[in-house]
């Protein structure tokens, strides 16, 4: 699976939906997880011109190091914000969870993602739905985890529709199809009823957080089940 986040430009400012493994973890850990090599996030900014200095807001859906392990590098013999003019986006009760995981989650939050962040004040902390910028706001769908977001983009008609976990995947359109790491499975089927009905009535575009196949995609419903139709972000 890949580790999608989305570059958004509106306002003047480059605003960046969540950031990935990173390029911290040990060789055991990126072994553990079949991490290529490399910085695929500055990589990938890179080949349109944008250098981490340019990036304004980073939104992160939730604080596992999966989404946020690109937050932070390490620079000399320290962890530092990989993106030192931006503000940092998250659901206040995510973070709070992240700085004390229970056993079953804790394996899934790494401080060196997280406290450097809020050691140089850079955390905006939402409670609940927002907007964050004219056009762009969140909104919580809770399952995964009891406080992760989705981020929503509006603008010439359209809206686009980050959902990070709650589909990981184009597989994961099926009800039923929950991953075994959601903390709270039930609530996870039930916003995924609740969002599936707003993406299919709006005609959003829907990013999945981690397909390597299909980024993004339109979704309708055919014979009583959901489909989808790939969308092409860079065009």
């Amino acid at each position: 699976m890949r580790a999608n986040s989305l570059l958004v430009r509106a306002g003047g400012k480059n605003i960046l939906v969540d950031t990935g493994n990173g390029t911290k973890m040990s060789t055991k850990q990126r072994f553990i997880y079949g991490l290529e090599d490399g910085d695929a996030l500055s990589e990938s900014l890179g080949r349109i011109g944008v250098q981490p200095e340019q990036i304004d807001l980073v939104v992160n859906t939730h604080l596992h190091f999966d989404h946020c392990g690109g937050n932070t590098h390490a620079v000399e013999d320290r962890i530092r914000p990989a993106f030192r003019r931006a503000r940092y986006v998250v659901q206040r009760g995510e973070l709070e969870h992240a700085m004390n995981p229970t056993e079953r989650d804790r394996a899934s939050y790494f401080l060196e993602n997280i406290e450097p962040i809020s050691k140089e004040g850079l955390w905006d902390l939402v409670d609940g739905d927002a907007e964050i910028l004219r056009g762009i706001s969140v909104a919580l769908i809770p399952g995964h985890t009891a406080h992760m977001q989705a981020v929503m983009i509006t603008g010439g008609g359209k809206t686009l529709v980050f959902l990070s976990d709650l589909f990981p995947t184009q597989h994961h359109l099926s009800l039923a199809w929950i991953m075994g790491y959601d903390l709270y499975p039930l609530q996870t089927l039930e916003t995924k009823r609740l969002w599936i009905r707003h993406a299919v009535a709006g005609e959003w575009i829907v990013v999945f957080g981690h397909d390597p196949d299909v980024h993004a995609a339109t979704l309708h419903e055919h014979n009583g089940k959901i489909e989808f139709s790939p969308v092409d972000l860079n065009r």
